[in-house]
């Protein structure tokens, strides 16, 4: 921030501060005062009181996100094609736009990361202190923050904010971006509609969360639907939504709210379809029990694989305790899961689906049984000669598969 800016926003929160108003709920005052208070500096200039504005209305601009806004950083949230924001340090920080990786110009004190941290925080009630180094939390443009300070992090704090893409809702979007391919879209849409249980992986900004928002714009209108996140991410378009996120412990420890706790009381509001945003430890066990129960559901899980993603789910609710074995747990996953999902990234920021999975219902070896029914070959992602004995969930609701399957 220049000298400037930082001595026209300290006019404005003196004179904020006197007067007693909100900026934040009139951004047009905020504005005005910052205008105000642009022209007054100029004037004092000709007195000789300073160096003169060269720019009156980029610095009008720059008072403004530093009042309102999240100050340097703030063109980057009105920038519609980035899609992340992270800070490693003063002179690192980067975007990426497009999928890629790109370091930026900008120069961040570490006192003026700590306010701007702070100002990201301010609405969603979390906090970031010795006592909790980490935290996670949405801000209100539904944006996800992700801090973690000294003595975890060397010397600076780390920040990632992770934007999302609301242009990216359906399924024909995804077609159009070449994610996708029309009949693995109707073969999803065929899925979601007749009460699949979606398992949708793959590595860290593969889309993961926006192929969630895709597959939930094919849901009918009158479900219910409950979702069950770290931090709110999804963004659905749904009329019978409630939307629950994890609690963090307060100071003196209590109070927290887990995922697996979420989900359990999830089950208490009589969804239609339950989404969880992502399934990391424990928490799947729960999710494994109340799809087990008959009801639809969707979460997101990271693998290297759609294979890979079985196993995982396969794994995970073991560490729900030792009374828990793969005995219970591998068949539940064969019975509970319908279809597989697995998306990827290449070095150009590319996304695109690779592969679907649909489960047999079987167990061979210790391992769920599943054949790809659509795999990307050549670039290409076209339907297998698979058959798997699980479509028959698609054909009972009313659909034919082969429309597709045989493209």
């Amino acid at each position: 921030m220049s000298d400037p800016v930082r001595s026209i926003a300290e006019r404005v929160r003196t004179r904020v501060l006197r007067e007693g108003v909100d900026l934040g709920r009139d951004e047009s005052l905020a504005t005005r005062y910052a205008r105000e208070e642009v022209r007054r500096y100029n004037e004092l200039a000709l007195g000789g009181a300073h160096d003169g504005l060269h720019d009156e209305l980029g610095t009008e601009r720059d008072v403004v996100a530093e009042l309102t806004g999240y100050g340097p950083l703030q063109p980057f949230f009105d920038d519609p094609g980035i899609e992340e924001i992270w800070i490693n340090g003063p002179t690192r920080v980067f975007i990426a736009r497009n999928g890629v990786a790109q370091l930026t110009t900008v120069v961040l004190g570490d006192q003026e990361i700590r306010e701007l941290v702070e100002r990201m925080l301010q609405h969603s009630g979390r906090r970031v202190d010795l006592s909790s180094p980490f935290v996670d939390a949405s801000l209100p443009d539904g944006s996800r923050l992700h801090v973690v300070i000294p003595d975890v992090t060397r010397s600076h704090w780390s920040v990632n904010i992770r934007r999302f893409q609301r242009r990216i809702r359906t399924l024909p979007q995804l077609v159009e971006l070449g994610a996708l391919s029309r009949e693995a879209s109707e073969f999803l849409r065929m899925g979601v509609l007749a009460g699949a249980n979606v398992l949708v992986s793959g590595g860290t900004h593969t889309g993961k969360t926006t192929m969630l928002n895709a597959l939930m714009s094919n849901a009918r209108t009158g479900e219910r639907v409950v979702t069950v996140e770290e931090t709110f991410e999804l963004d659905l378009d749904v009329r019978d939504l409630v939307q629950m996120q994890c609690r963090q412990p307060s100071l003196e420890g209590t109070g927290e709210i887990t995922l697996r706790r979420l989900i359990k009381e999830s089950l208490r509001m009589r969804p239609d379809r339950l989404l969880v945003g992502e399934v990391r430890e424990a928490e799947s066990l729960d999710l494994l029990i109340a799809l087990n129960s008959g009801l639809p559901g969707m979460c997101t899980i990271h693998a290297n694989s759609a294979h890979d993603a079985l196993v995982k789910l396969c794994t995970l609710p073991l560490l729900a305790g030792r009374n828990i074995d793969a005995g219970f747990v591998v068949p539940t996953v064969a019975s509970c899961i319908d279809l597989v999902v697995h998306l990827s990234i290449d070095r150009q920021g590319v996304r695109r689906v690779d592969e679907i999975l649909v489960t047999t219902g079987r167990v061979t070896d210790g391992a769920v049984e599943a054949e790809p029914v659509f795999v990307r070959r050549d670039g290409v992602l076209a339907a297998t000669d698979a058959r798997p004995r699980r479509l028959e969930k698609l054909r009972a609701a009313g659909f034919d598969p082969e429309i597709v399957l045989a493209a």
